[in-house]
C-alpha cells in the first residue's frame, strides 16, 4: 500500500484499531500506524496533512 490508497489504509487500521474511535485520533499516532501496517511499502516523509485527514475521514466512513 501506499499513502493514496486510502480506502485500504482505512480498513486496515479499522482491523488493527478495533476499540479506536478515529475521529480522536491524532495526526502522529494516524501517521506511526499507517507507517506500521504490515501492507505498507511508501516512504513515511511523503505524507502530508491532507492525506492524514483524508485517510481518517475514510476510516470514520468505514466505521459507519
Amino acid at each position: 500500500m501506499r499513502w493514496t490508497d486510502v480506502l485500504d489504509i482505512a480498513i486496515e487500521l479499522d482491523e488493527a484499531h478495533p476499540d479506536v474511535d478515529p475521529q480522536y485520533v491524532r495526526f502522529t499516532d494516524l501517521h506511526q500506524w499507517v507507517c506500521s501496517l504490515k501492507e505498507f511499502e511508501d516512504d513515511p516523509e511523503h505524507s502530508n496533512e491532507k492525506i492524514l485527514e483524508a485517510i481518517q475521514m475514510a476510516w470514520i466512513d468505514e466505521r459507519d
